[in-house]
């Protein structure tokens, strides 16, 4: 199942520079994923210095 970022994003940016499918974008307020392209390889988890990456 494809991550989700969670509401402790604080929109760094590390997470979307980590993924290998660009599936992860700018949104409003926060970082999202896109779950089609979501390999869910767990990348985006291990950078974030606040843990809003979770498995969905």
């Amino acid at each position: 199942m494809a991550y989700v970022i969670s509401d402790e994003c604080i929109q760094c940016g590390a997470c979307a520079d980590a993924c290998p499918c660009s599936a992860i974008s700018e949104g409003d307020g926060k970082y999202v994923i896109d779950a089609d392209v979501c390999a869910d390889c767990g990348s985006c988890a291990e950078v974030c210095p606040v843990g809003a990456p979770q498995e969905g």
